[in-house]
């Protein structure tokens, strides 16, 4: 049995976006509607196996809200990769993503991160389009892009293959 791989991962973005409602659904399978506002920090463990890896994923929730975002800097150290979280519906999730992001890169200035669109099953209230949302990902040197659905499960165990996949790939000799 090869090396095993423990990863510290963020989700991060603005209050309201989804945050803990994918770490649930990832984590224990299931849709919680309604989830409290997180304080600050919070973590979940899942095991997985990628490209024959074994890995523990330690994920970090972090508070969206802008009161806890001075806290957040002292938790990014040791991170191997992030979520960068949005609302599909709601335009203005946009609005502080480089904050975000200088936040979850303070340790590592070349830090993955996947861009995340949350609430897809939403489809009649959607107002970002996919051009927009990707535009971001030269801007700001994300690695890639996937809309996600907690409610339904859409992608949500895509985007953690797809980011636990490019941190194995960093950790290559």
């Amino acid at each position: 049995m090869g090396k095993k791989f423990i990863l510290k991962l963020l989700t991060a973005g603005e209050g309201g976006v989804g945050k803990t409602t994918l770490l649930h659904r990832y984590v224990e399978g299931k849709f919680s509607q309604s989830t409290k506002m997180t304080i600050g920090v919070e973590f979940f463990l899942k095991e997985v196996e990628v490209d024959g890896q074994q890995c523990t994923l330690q994920l970090w929730d972090f508070g969206g809200q802008e009161r806890f975002r001075f806290l957040l800097e002292s938790y990014v150290l040791g991170a191997k990769g992030a979520l960068l979280m949005f609302d599909l519906t709601r335009i203005q999730t946009l609005e502080n993503l480089e904050q975000w992001v200088n936040i979850v890169r303070k340790g590592d200035p070349n830090l993955p991160i996947l861009f995340v669109g949350t609430k897809l099953d939403l489809e009649d209230e959607i107002m970002v389009q996919d051009d927009y949302a990707k535009s971001f990902l030269e801007e700001l040197n994300l690695f890639d892009y996937i809309k996600i659905s907690s409610k339904t499960g859409h992608n949500v165990q895509e985007s953690f293959e797809l980011l636990t996949k490019r941190i194995l790939e960093r950790q290559q000799p």
